[in-house]
């Protein structure tokens, strides 16, 4: 079985790669079944298993969000990837790199079917592993030119740097929302990456008031409290997403159709994208 730790794996998933791959694999599909969720003391442990043709991966990722005040990342994982036909162990590889990079590169992948094809002022909420990797993922797909990363703390206006951005992405752990839908300039694209579980939260409930939202996966329907919040109020409902990863790949729904509406995208992560950055780390060709 060949391993590929942190610095392999990287090098393996650059994003001018790894974006296109995702695409194909979201147009493609494959098997993924719900992920198993299990709660530790200060902890959330998710299993993820997908597979498509000859290939199979499960993942394992362990979140603390505490770990920050121990100077640790708040998130570990490991990948394996088998071979489907016979279960053989092919690949033991960096879990941490394959999260953090198809998070960002799903992340740019919707930005280029949401945000506009001039924007170029991107602004970055949160200073973790996704974050950093944000800025590198977006200028894959758009002409960034000008980058803002806040977090608590910086001693920058927020809802200054909210008001000025084409692009607003936000990576965090928070459970209270730090983005406010009346800073969000027409035209804008926010990009939504925290909040996998219900009790998270990244925006409020005017981000989604009159803007075209997208989902990665209807997971997020059920998962996120970003969503399931508004919804429970009555801001949208389940029907009024109007798009996922998956129809926006295949050409099945249009991305952004006008210039002046704002855009939303919600991720709550899918196995599908560990599989296609795994097969992309041990055959060097997408899925």
């Amino acid at each position: 079985m060949n391993t590929f730790d942190a610095h392999a794996t990287r090098a393996a998933l650059p994003f001018d790669r790894l974006i296109p791959a995702l695409a194909r694999a979201f147009a493609d599909g494959a098997q993924v079944p719900p992920r198993h969720v299990h709660t530790l003391d200060g902890g959330t442990v998710l299993i993820m298993p997908a597979w498509q043709g000859r290939f199979m991966g499960i993942k394992t990722i362990n979140i603390f969000p505490g770990n920050a005040a121990k100077g640790l990342p708040g998130l570990f994982a490991t990948y394996t990837l088998y071979d489907a036909t016979t279960g053989e162990p092919l690949a033991q590889i960096d879990g941490n790199e394959i999260t953090a990079r198809r998070t960002a590169a799903a992340s740019a992948l919707a930005a280029s079917h949401l945000a506009r094809p001039d924007a170029h002022r991107l602004l970055v909420i949160g200073r973790g592993r996704v974050g950093s990797l944000l800025p590198g993922a977006y200028r894959a797909v758009r002409p960034i030119d000008h980058v803002t990363v806040w977090f608590r703390g910086c001693g920058i206006d927020l809802e200054a740097a909210v008001r000025a951005a084409d692009i607003v992405s936000c990576a965090t752990l928070a459970t209270e929302p730090v983005v406010r839908g009346e800073w969000l300039a027409p035209g804008s694209h926010l990009d939504l990456i925290g909040s996998f579980t219900p009790q998270m939260r990244e925006a409020d409930d005017a981000c989604f008031a009159g803007a075209s939202l997208y989902v990665d996966t209807p997971e997020a329907l059920v998962k996120s409290g970003d969503l399931l919040a508004p919804m429970s109020r009555g801001v949208f409902a389940a029907g009024d997403v109007k798009g996922t990863l998956e129809s926006l790949c295949r050409g099945e729904t249009p991305g952004r159709t006008e210039a002046a509406g704002r855009t939303v995208f919600k991720s709550v992560g899918t196995a599908l994208e560990d599989l296609a950055a795994a097969m992309l780390v041990v055959t060097g060709q997408p899925p």
